[in-house]
């Protein structure tokens, strides 16, 4: 990654609303590297992770495409943890790479690094010079993820708790997105934040 670029570090629970803020910095002229579009990309036909995944854990987690199966990859891995940990070390460096490569390669005053993990990975502090967490209630999270997606509210919050504590997460926080209004209180926040990453970039280039 290059030393020059100044990354700030987004992230929050399941259902918090990370990719609504992330959108919204995006339309602000902000390089967004998010890990989970990476993530689907080296899942999908053809993707780079796909034969490695298949040798370990066969056909039954792959889709008729050709793609991760995620459903089903979700169940084995909620059933086992050793297969979660398994789908884990085939993406995660490749995950890494590919984060690190767009970080550097980014055209823009700053960059925004989404990261669901990015407090669990334990190595965030060495990746982003700020951190920047959305937050809402837990109630609203799973209300929001059982809507969008068709799992269960025990299902959600199964996902839950294998995600660091809220408290955890929001005292590892440099800064705070309440994502728990309205879309137009959200965008407010994220300009606000926005100009403070821009004075800080600056800041960092001057020194």
């Amino acid at each position: 990654m290059s030393e020059q670029a100044f990354v700030v570090g987004l992230t929050g629970g399941i259902g918090s609303g990370k990719s609504a803020a992330a959108e919204l910095f995006e339309e602000l002229g902000v390089a967004v590297v998010d890990t989970d579009r990476i993530a689907h990309a080296l899942t999908a036909p053809d993707g780079a992770a796909m034969t490695a995944i298949r040798e370990a854990f066969g056909a039954g987690v792959i889709a008729e495409d050709g793609s991760l199966n995620r459903p089903a990859m979700r169940a084995l891995a909620f059933e086992d943890p050793d297969a979660r940990k398994r789908l884990e070390a085939i993406l995660h460096p490749m995950i890494r790479a590919e984060s690190d490569r767009q970080c550097h390669a980014a055209q823009a005053p700053y960059v925004l690094l989404v990261v669901p993990l990015l407090i669990e990975s334990g190595t965030y502090r060495g990746r982003v010079q700020r951190l920047c967490v959305v937050d809402c209630p837990e109630e609203i999270q799973v209300e929001r993820v059982v809507s969008r997606s068709g799992l269960e509210a025990c299902q959600v919050r199964a996902i839950m708790a294998v995600q660091v504590r809220r408290a955890d997460r929001l005292a590892a926080a440099d800064d705070v997105v309440d994502n728990s209004g309205d879309l137009p209180q959200l965008r407010e926040q994220v300009a606000s934040l926005h100009r403070r990453y821009l004075a800080l970039a600056a800041q960092r280039e001057g020194v």
